[in-house]
């Protein structure tokens, strides 16, 4: 059987093999031999990421019935057309090729094009069945070597369908930057609960609900035109698969080996339904998305999974996992939680992690991930005088060793410019990360969480907490949207943008905070 994943014919391998090529009506007929109708294909829409200097990826799935488990595709192997241009029109076609969109894996398809040329804009699209899908622009990355004058990316999380319409994506479609990071939760698990929206399924715990899930959340149009408009880099939060799960545990300490499968099968529905490479195909239920980006000599981005490995929850009774009852979310400190051998990342991850940053040579480093990394203590609703001495244990603040040694590696390494980006917690925060060592001395780094596109936030004491709290700049909880920054050699400039009205897809939004970081400084200027 033809590689689906097989490497795409550049322009010149094109015109030699196109003698014995497939022509196109062959193809149609072989499509329509498949058992296809004349429904629409692509409800879906496309996308593109993961770019590189020579090329990126392109994702689409089949979905004539989007909403039935199959997709309303037939078991069988469908042979998909893809063209990539050098204008919106596809006067200048770059690169084309078929792939194979296969029954098991939903029939997406992911194609990994190379032979490109760097730091351009290109337009994609796909064929099949006499049908063309939506137009999506895309963009290879900068040469690893070359100089760069400025990148424009946003970055955003936390999408829950019912909560919200999606006005942010609108306005990212608009903003048309160069890179979109989604820093995880882009569906939500929970059985359907009547908000601004439904969801259309019950909880999903195997793949075909899973599947109708990514699909209920892929029809949205201003999710698909945010698609359309960038590459993005995406990573995954708890929803994905299920709420504040810890590698093989979930929220409730279930039977261990369910929960697995059950994983197994949400890894598997976000493989098929995000514009990923090959490299982060999942393996039952383990799937590598820890990965590194780079923007040619300005920018390198390590985006990490805090979720499939880290360490067993701290600070808790042990009568929970033995009687399979609800893990306690929020704790005052223990010695446990202070453990040097517990890490958030799982050892493997944390020194590819350090090995990572060493060798950057980048103008800026960030790092690109789930939940809040500062140290942020909430305070006790029955103690509203004292300090804030409460841990939430399903972000960083459960696993404050690897915050620790982070920071020490930037110090000690003079990492340029480091930035953390992050999501979870729906709200938005800014954050400088102090010296573990030496609080007094300037920040190690900044830290920015983009707000929540949809997702509301349910802790009323978030700023109070942040106002109490070493490090914070800015906090805000009852406002959604999303972060935009323009980054440059001298400087990187960070939007955070809130919605007026997130039940109104077309709601108007305004700038809520500004800030920016000087290269070669510690610590954010805002306003």
């Amino acid at each position: 059987m033809t590689d689906p994943f097989a490497a795409p014919w550049n322009r010149r391998a094109l015109l030699c093999a196109s003698g014995a090529g497939a022509s196109a009506g062959l193809l149609l007929t072989a499509v329509r031999a498949a058992g296809l109708s004349a429904r629409p294909l692509f409800t879906l829409g496309v996308a593109s990421g993961e770019p590189l200097p020579q090329g990126f990826v392109l994702w689409t799935r089949l979905a004539p019935e989007p909403l039935a488990i199959d997709g309303g595709m037939p078991a069988r192997t469908v042979p998909v057309r893809w063209e990539v241009a050098e204008d919106a029109a596809f006067r200048r076609v770059a690169a084309r090729g078929t792939a194979l969109a296969e029954p098991r894996w939903g029939h997406s398809v992911h194609v990994e094009v190379a032979g490109l040329r760097p730091d351009r804009p290109y337009w994609y699209r796909f064929l099949a069945n006499g049908e063309a899908s939506p137009i999506g622009r895309t963009r290879t990355a900068p040469a690893a070597d070359q100089p760069v004058d400025r990148l424009r990316f946003c970055f955003a999380s936390c999408q829950k369908y019912e909560a919200g319409q999606y006005a942010g994506h609108r306005l990212i479609a608009a903003e048309a930057p160069d890179l979109v990071v989604f820093l995880g939760d882009y569906i939500y698990e929970n059985g359907p609960q009547q908000d601004v929206r439904i969801h259309r399924n019950p909880e999903p715990v195997d793949l075909g609900g899973y599947r109708v899930r990514y699909a209920t959340y892929k029809t949205d149009p201003l999710l698909q035109a945010a698609h359309h408009a960038a590459p993005w880099a995406v990573i995954w939060d708890d929803h994905e698969v299920a709420n504040d799960y810890a590698d093989a545990v979930d929220e409730d300490n279930g039977d261990p080996a369910a929960f697995l499968r059950r994983r197994a099968a949400a890894y598997q529905a976000y493989w098929e339904h995000m514009p990923l490479r090959r490299a982060s195909m999942p393996q039952g239920p383990a799937m590598q998305l820890y990965r590194s980006l780079q923007w040619g000599r300005l920018a390198a981005f390590q985006l990490v999974d805090d979720r499939q490995y880290r360490s067993a929850r701290p600070c808790q009774p042990p009568e929970l996992a033995a009687q399979h009852r609800p893990y306690r979310t929020r704790t005052p400190d223990c010695p446990e939680r202070r453990d040097p051998a517990r890490s958030i990342l799982g050892a493997a991850q944390e020194r590819w992690l350090h090995d990572a940053f060493a060798q950057s040579r980048a103008q800026w480093n960030l790092l690109a991930q789930q939940t809040l990394m500062a140290d942020a203590p909430r305070l006790n609703p029955a103690h509203l005088d004292a300090a804030p001495d409460q841990y939430t244990l399903d972000n960083w603040g459960g696993y404050p060793a690897t915050r620790e040694r982070i920071l020490r590696h930037w110090r000690d390494a003079k990492l340029a410019n480091p930035l953390v980006l992050s999501g979870d917690i729906h709200a938005f925060a800014a954050v400088d990360l102090l010296d573990p060592d030496r609080p007094d001395a300037p920040p190690i780094a900044s830290e920015f969480v983009g707000g929540s596109l949809t997702s509301k936030n349910h802790d009323p004491l978030f700023k109070q907490s942040a106002a109490r709290t070493p490090g914070f700049r800015f906090a805000e909880h009852q406002v959604r949207g999303y972060a935009s920054a323009t980054m440059t050699p001298a400087e990187c400039a960070i939007r955070f943008v809130g919605l007026e009205d997130p039940a109104n897809p077309d709601s108007p939004a305004r700038t809520l905070a500004h800030f920016t970081v000087a290269a070669g400084q510690r610590g954010m200027r805002v306003g």
